[in-house]
């Protein structure tokens, strides 16, 4: 559960000159803390920076700590829980602080687990916990449980996990009963009894039993787990809006109650210092925390008769982390004012999945003085972003073009011999200097941009 994040990110947001003293203090007198991170197998991959700070934070399933009324009226279960990792997420912050990119972890990704061989990526927790006898101390096996989890996740992923942050269910109750609620939005109501939850569809706000119910929920999910994690994502990004609110920024008893409520919530690596990274974090805006999930192949494979998430190849993975900390090059600026539409030939490919969308665009196209050469439906008919394709050389026609197609994506294409190609996608709306942008955000499951802590679109 992505419980995790928003307790790290809730005290990183709430340094006040005046209370850091005060607040590591009361921090460190509650934390708990362990041997998380593991002498050897958890290195960076070569090319990986090696400069940024890479965070793992854990939901665990556990309900250790909790009374049986505690169960029943707060987490909505008598079920004692296991010591399974629902929720894993690489927090991977560049050596500058000026963003976050969060990365989840499906809980059934098909892994290989150091020492004990493939298996689900939730049961690297457990296996390590077990691996010590029975008589070894609870602190010993759980320090040997997260040791196995990092090395799975550093093998996996090709980066060094240089912190580690667990909180268990209770925790997560009981930090968004301080933080005083999360807005979400929900596509459609969301009923389930396993999770407990019963939510109407819209924007609203949710705490305690509700948003562990909403983080948590699997079943009746058109995506599965998928959408959790974005429920998770979604969840965390609320959070995130909420901290960088002056109600909270601006009160120290709230301040005072969160860290508190996050300090005895959390289990942290013996090196962790919350309050250095919330001052290493200072400045981070919503729009830059950005949610995405591990590269997948296949969400729903099949095992020896078992349900998997299979992941891309390692060398994929690797390369994805790799290029978390790559600052983006703008594409060079091509010149517009130069171009004559009569000299620019486009041929239109319907791929929306909509009937006559061809020839609309093509007699729009027509109106503002472009060529119009082949026009048909595209390779496929479930495109959702419209792509305007262009031979390496067309950079200034294609940009042009993109000047009256809102939300068209630009992508060059070496193997286009001097066209120009329409593409149009699901989100369309139409070719024009006044025709408006399709819609900030699709609902969940897979999108084509990541999501930020600043998105606000529905979700399943």
């Amino acid at each position: 559960m992505l419980r995790v994040l928003a307790a790290t990110l809730s005290v990183s947001l709430l340094v006040g000159s005046g209370w850091v003293w005060y607040l590591r203090g009361t921090a460190e007198q509650n934390l708990t803390r362990t041997d998380a991170l593991p002498a050897s197998g958890n290195t960076n991959a070569p090319g990986v920076d090696g400069g940024a700070t890479n965070i793992l934070l854990v939901g665990s399933d556990s309900r250790a700590g909790a009374t049986d009324q505690e169960l029943a009226e707060k987490l909505r279960t008598g079920d004692p829980g296991t010591m399974n990792t629902d929720t894993m997420l690489l927090v991977h912050i560049p050596s500058d602080g000026s963003r976050a990119s969060v990365v989840s972890f499906p809980r059934d990704s098909y892994v290989d687990i150091p020492g004990f061989g493939e298996n689900k990526l939730n049961a690297a927790y457990a296996l390590g916990f077990n691996s010590l006898n029975a008589d070894t101390s609870q602190a010993e096996r759980a320090a040997a449980g997260a040791q196995l989890l990092v090395q799975t996740i550093s093998s996996l992923s090709g980066v060094q996990v240089d912190h580690y942050v667990q909180v268990d269910l209770l925790g997560f109750y009981n930090l968004t009963e301080v933080i005083g609620g999360v807005e979400v939005n929900l596509c459609a109501p969301a009923r389930d009894r396993d999770s407990g939850i019963d939510l109407p569809a819209g924007v609203q706000t949710i705490s305690g039993a509700d948003a562990l119910a909403f983080v948590r929920q699997r079943n009746g999910l058109p995506n599965g787990d998928l959408d959790r994690i974005v429920r998770q994502q979604a969840f965390i990004g609320g959070v995130v809006r909420n901290l960088l609110s002056a109600g909270v920024l601006l009160n120290p008893l709230k301040q005072k109650d969160l860290v508190e409520a996050a300090s005895q919530s959390l289990t942290v690596d013996a090196n962790l210092d919350l309050l250095d990274l919330a001052q290493q974090l200072q400045n981070l805006a919503a729009g830059n925390v950005e949610f995405s999930t591990v590269p997948i192949a296949d969400p729903a494979g099949r095992i020896n008769g078992s349900s998997v998430v299979l992941l891309e190849d390692s060398d994929v993975i690797v390369d994805y982390f790799a290029g978390l900390s790559e600052e983006p090059e703008p594409p060079p600026a091509a010149d517009t004012s130069t171009v004559d539409p009569a000299e620019v030939t486009v041929d239109v490919y319907n791929g929306s999945g909509v009937g006559g969308l061809g020839g609309d665009a093509q007699v729009a196209l027509q109106e503002l003085g472009y060529a119009v050469g082949s026009v048909g439906n595209a390779d496929r008919s479930d495109y959702t972003t419209t792509e305007i394709r262009y031979a390496p050389g067309l950079d200034a026609a294609a940009r042009a073009l993109a000047l009256v197609v809102p939300g068209a994506r630009l992508v060059e294409l070496s193997s286009l011999d001097g066209q120009v190609q329409l593409v149009i996608g699901s989100e369309f709306t139409g070719i024009g200097p006044d025709t408006p942008p399709p819609a900030a955000d699709p609902p969940s499951g897979e999108q084509d941009q990541p999501r930020t802590a600043a998105d606000t679109a529905c979700i399943n």
